[in-house]
């Protein structure tokens, strides 16, 4: 990496380690400065304005999912396998957050009734995560591994809610025990959609199992 670069990478990361802590609306050029021990002249040369390091902000948070999460789950055996292998690494990541904060739950906070350029990057990355899950249960549908009429929105639904109450139990409330309940919740609504396995079929881990393999695995990284 060229030094300009270097320099506005490390300016997003501490950018970013400011926004989880402070949100995004308490993200300011002045409070970036002093961090860096730079000129406010200094940050601005490389984002522009304050709405643009703002979405930066965002897009890295993004790149930065996807890389944990997404594109290793996609090495996973298509279908069940590799839902539930998005879902573990989503919970591990998010276990991490705990002190810090997810910000895709904080920034809707932030920006649910507030239109405008970062709510809808907001957003966009967001969909895109509920769209890559959907797909992945679409295919374990496909695959035999959920039986044909799962109702994959609905699926997804409670799956998204399961990891809003690890947020809030965990975070909030001070719950050590709000993965593990997360966990069992996974494999019963898991097993709510299972298609039944045939006679000939071998056996194979439940996504519980997966889930913990998945968590174990990453942490270990």
């Amino acid at each position: 990496m060229r030094k300009g670069e270097q320099t506005r990478a490390a300016i997003l990361d501490a950018a970013l380690d400011l926004a989880s802590r402070d949100g995004l609306e308490g993200l300011t050029i002045g409070l970036l400065a002093d961090r860096m021990q730079m000129s406010k002249s200094g940050v601005f040369a490389h984002f522009g304005s304050r709405e643009d390091l703002q979405i930066a902000v965002i897009q890295e948070y993004h790149r930065r999912f996807e890389e944990e999460v997404f594109f290793p789950s996609l090495k996973e055996t298509r279908g069940l396998p590799r839902l539930s292998a998005m879902f573990s690494r989503w919970v591990t990541r998010h276990t991490r957050e705990i002190d810090s904060g997810c910000m895709y739950i904080s920034g809707a906070v932030e920006y649910d009734d507030r239109p405008g350029p970062i709510r809808d990057e907001l957003l966009s990355m967001v969909m895109a995560w509920q769209k890559a899950l959907m797909r992945a249960a679409k295919q374990a549908v496909k695959e035999g591994h959920l039986v044909t009429d799962t109702d994959c929105e609905q699926l997804i639904f409670e799956m998204r809610a399961m990891v809003l109450a690890l947020h809030h139990d965990a975070r909030f409330l001070g719950d050590t025990r709000a993965v593990e309940r997360i966990q069992r919740g996974y494999e019963r609504l898991i097993d709510s959609y299972r298609a039944k396995p045939s006679k000939s079929s071998k056996s194979s881990k439940s996504p519980a199992e997966r889930l913990r393999l998945v968590a174990v695995r990453s942490a270990s990284r």
